[in-house]
């Protein structure tokens, strides 16, 4: 039984629709509707019924289903445990937040390019939230981001944190001693994302701080948030991590606050399915980047999880 016939009934009965299984799986959707065809001639029954906005799968379709996972997850489970990763080719199309470009993800992308140089990585990079989405909708695989994703076949794997410190431009002559929030809040305040986790602690922390008025500014690009820090615009909460050459070249300084940040947790994502062993395994390979990074820079830069449980998941 032609195992590509397989992958694409997998993916047609999740999709429902033709023109995303094609697009899934980089066919036309010609041949995804000749590759079912197909298979049901070999079968000797009707797989979907093909409707005018989506595909359902019929009675003998749901008995199938699980067939066909399980014959996909085993050839998986073969190529990964007795096959050459300098052989697996294809695209991976890989999610990541800004924060991650900044610390370890060249490192990851090194590590993938020499464990499978024929593997093709697709970069996207853009907020936790619409990361989430991508990946609900299939147009990831594998996502690196700071929330988990809902699901039932949804995979979240922790992936450490990065310490996050109040900093700001030396020019600015903030001095030594604890700052409170409303010594903080004098300052325009440049935060991450709106709604991203270090967006809602500053919004929490100065809310809590009773009629504390507070500028908040929210930008999308960490390369603009560190700028704008230096340059002496405001102060911000960042991960040490992001800001490492600026901070050696005295450039920023750490501030010292009256109250407690929270670290910025990490997680990777993905989808369940029978052909998701390579995002399980990109996922081991980043645990391991980030356990050498957090034992190269020492806990102020980075926090591995705290257990096996990542690896046990992943």
């Amino acid at each position: 039984m032609n195992l590509r016939f397989l992958e694409t009934f997998v993916w047609l009965a999740r999709l429902r629709s033709f023109r995303l299984t094609a697009e899934r799986l980089h066919a036309t959707q010609a041949a995804i509707s000749s590759r079912i065809s197909a298979l049901e001639q070999e079968l000797g029954v009707r797989l979907f019924e093909r409707g005018p906005k989506e595909a359902t799968l019929t009675q003998d379709g749901t008995k199938a289903l699980p067939f066909a996972e399980q014959m996909l997850k085993l050839n998986q489970a073969m190529l990964a445990s007795v096959g050459d990763r300098s052989k697996v080719s294809g695209l991976l199309r890989l999610g990541v937040i800004e924060s991650i470009v900044h610390t370890w993800l060249p490192d990851l992308l090194k590590r993938v390019r020499d464990e499978y140089p024929n593997l093709v990585i697709e970069l996207t990079s853009d907020t936790s939230a619409n990361l989430s989405a991508q990946l609900a909708n299939g147009h990831l695989d594998v996502s690196f981001q700071t929330t988990s994703v809902a699901g039932a076949d949804m995979t979240n794997v922790p992936l450490g944190s990065l310490p996050m410190r109040w900093m700001a431009s030396p020019a600015l002559n903030l001095c030594a001693q604890a700052l409170t929030e409303t010594e903080l809040a004098a300052y325009p305040v440049i935060s991450f994302a709106r709604h991203s986790p270090p967006h809602e602690f500053l919004a929490s922390l100065f809310a809590a701080s009773g009629d504390v008025q507070v500028q908040i500014n929210c930008l999308s690009s960490v390369a603009a948030i560190i700028r704008l820090v230096v340059d002496g615009f405001g102060i911000a909460v960042l991960p040490p991590a992001f800001v490492m050459r600026e901070l050696e070249a005295s450039q920023l300084q750490l501030l010292q606050v009256t109250h407690r940040v929270p670290a910025l947790p990490l997680v990777a994502a993905y989808r369940r399915t029978p052909d998701s062993l390579l995002a399980e395994s990109i996922t081991r390979l980043a645990l391991n980047v980030v356990l050498d990074f957090s034992l190269k820079h020492g806990p102020e830069f980075a926090l591995f999880p705290p257990s096996d449980d990542a690896i046990a998941h992943a």
